[in-house]
Order: structure tokens, then sequence, then C-alpha cells
């Protein structure tokens, strides 16, 4: 394998661009770093003051709000968010799904040239893996929300592809999930135990 290119690139911060490494007898230390790169497990620059993430933050509130209009406000009890259900819906999913949909699914995608393609933003990679990931919600959802879940889907795929990290992807997932859950699903999340 000496002399023949990486199928890891590495993506510079911030600027979409890419550069491929070359594997002439690096050390392991170096080819593990390319893998948790191309997967999005490298620490990101401080994406919690870019204008793009805080803007998608404060979309959040709004979303929960304009929820209520079509439903009751429904917040869990203080109690409540500290059961597994609630440590589960707001952490350890939207944990597990960013590393297999924006890590493992986008970071694959993103290796591809044709998938580096983007319109405003929003790269063929997040595209496709956002219809993914709002398909498979068809197993615990209705077709109507997980419609709905594609647009935060494309939120989520945006920060990862701008910082070229899931971990702003974690975060931002986090924040709606805890947020939606704690102030307007409260009900059915309790009603799933």
């Amino acid at each position: 394998m000496a002399g023949k290119p990486s199928p890891w690139p590495l993506h510079r911060e911030h600027t979409g661009e890419t550069r491929t490494i070359s594997s002439t007898v690096s050390p392991p230390s170096s080819y593990l770093t390319q893998i948790l790169a191309a997967l999005g497990l490298q620490s990101p620059r401080s994406f919690h003051r870019d204008p793009a993430f805080l803007l998608l933050v404060a979309l959040g509130p709004m979303v929960w709000l304009a929820m209520t209009g079509f439903s009751a406000l429904h917040p869990l009890p203080w109690q409540a968010l500290r059961s597994p259900a609630f440590l589960s819906a707001a952490l350890w999913q939207p944990l597990f799904e960013e590393l297999l949909f924006r890590g493992i699914v986008q970071g694959y995608a993103l290796q591809s040239r044709g998938m580096q393609k983007a319109w405003n933003g929003i790269t063929l990679a997040n595209l496709l893996t956002s219809l993914l990931f709002s398909l498979v919600h068809l197993a615990s959802h209705s077709i109507g929300w997980a419609f709905l879940i594609f647009v935060p889907a494309l939120c989520f795929g945006f920060v990862r592809d701008r910082f070229g990290s899931v971990y702003p992807a974690i975060a931002l997932h986090v924040f709606y999930n805890a947020g939606y859950f704690s102030l307007v699903g409260g009900t059915s999340l309790l009603n799933s135990r």
C-alpha cells in the first residue's frame, strides 16, 4: 500500500476543502487520526460562538413555541428529567444517532467528490443522510413526524459539514430533543414507559 493515497481525506475547518494525505509508511496514530477526522470525531473550532450555530440554537425554542399552536404544552415534571426515559430521549439517542448518521453515514458519503457538492451550505451527503435519518424514524413515528424530522436532520448535517465534526451536531441534537421532550412532548415520553 505504500505510495497509494489514503481513502480518508481530511477536512479543513470551515472551508469545505479537502486534501488527501499520502499513506506512505505512516505511524498508526496518523492513520487513526485520519479515520477519526473522516468520521467527524475531531475537536472542532469554537462552534458555540459561530453565528450560524447560534441561529440554529435560537430556532429550537421558536419551533417549540410554534408547536404549542398545534397541541397543548405538556412540560415534564422536574423529577421526570432524571428518568431513564428522558435521559434516553434527550441524551443517549441523539448521541447514538449522530455518531451513526452524521459520523459514519455522512462521513462515508463525504468521501465521494460528488457528495461534497453543496447548495446553500447543504451538501448532497447531508441531504441523503437526512433523508435516510427521516426514513428510519418511520419505524417509531407517523409519516408526518418523520417528514418533520427531515428539517432538524438537515440542520445537524449542516453543522457537521460546517465544522468537520460530529460534536456540534450532537450538541444541537441533544438541545433540540431535551427542549422538545421537557416542554412539548412530555406526555408522549411519559406514556411510552
